[in-house]
């Protein structure tokens, strides 16, 4: 992307909001505000640039110039990440990063964070909004979709009808969502899934068991490359979703880094297309 769309955001405050998960608030420099204002999608997203661990590359940089001063291998990363609240008083934005330890370069990032430190974004970008004229909706996803996923619950109008199915890794990873829609909220844990489970079959199964409401369905799924691209055969094709009242993305693949993935993603899609068309015919 080019330097229009970089802008500098300053943390305001950082803390967990479950033993996994930490919630950053941040502003523009100074406390002003940010230019990521989701106007109306729920899944709004930034590309968060931090630098490499070990390498010469600290905040303040200059992307463009680093890139070309340094070589590829030591740039600084790119991580996408949802905008999961937006305050449009102050032009402050939320965002949830999941932490495992010292795992990745984020979310070791994000367990550090301290009020005015600062961050480049890349963006926004934006994905997803449910669609009004669809009788009810369904929401599934794991941690790397919650932020998603809980916008939209918020956002949703007083009795709109909502199923959602969340993974997370335990009870204590589960969060409070305030909601006016008529929404069903299932948490699946992966810590209670039977031995040799396969990663996110909980979540497929409790898709597959789900009695579909009445009307249109708008889906959104999103997560685990490989739990996608189960659910989106199981909607298109044993549920009769049509593909664009579907949501459907890996925003990660297991066994592969952010990068790796990023790399492998476009290709990823086609073949699911692929897959898609010829099972259509």
């Amino acid at each position: 992307m080019s330097k229009k769309v970089t802008q500098r955001a300053e943390v305001v405050s950082a803390g967990r909001i479950t033993p996994h998960m930490a919630r950053i608030v941040f502003s523009a420099p100074g406390g002003g505000p940010l230019a990521t204002d989701p106007d109306g999608y729920t899944d709004t997203y930034v590309k968060v640039v931090l630098p490499r661990p070990g390498t010469e590359v600290s905040e303040p940089f200059d992307l463009d110039e680093v890139k070309e001063r340094i070589p590829a291998e030591d740039w600084p990363v790119q991580r996408t990440y949802t905008i999961r609240a937006w305050d449009p008083e102050s032009g402050h934005a939320t965002i949830d990063f999941v932490v495992h330890g010292d795992e990745g370069i984020a979310g070791p990032w994000a367990a550090r964070a301290q009020p005015g430190d600062q961050v480049q974004f890349l963006g926004p970008g934006r994905g997803y909004a449910p669609n009004p004229e669809a009788d009810w909706h369904l929401l599934v996803g794991d941690e790397s979709a919650l932020p998603a996923i809980a916008a939209t619950l918020e956002a949703m109008p007083e009795g709109a009808q909502v199923r959602a199915f969340i993974e997370v890794a335990d009870p204590g990873e589960e969060q409070a969502i305030l909601t006016v829609a008529n929404a069903q909220v299932q948490w699946i844990h992966r810590s209670a899934e039977a031995e040799g489970a396969a990663p996110g079959e909980g979540l497929v199964q409790a898709v597959r068991n789900l009695e579909f409401p009445a009307g249109r369905v708008h889906a959104f799924v999103h997560g685990d490359a490989d739990v996608v691209k189960q659910l989106r055969s199981l909607l298109r094709f044993e549920r009769d979703v049509p593909k664009v009242d579907l949501s459907a993305s890996g925003y990660w693949k297991r066994g592969n880094n952010d990068d790796q993935w990023r790399a492998l993603k476009r290709k990823w899609v086609a073949a699911m297309e692929a897959e898609e068309e010829a099972r259509s015919t």
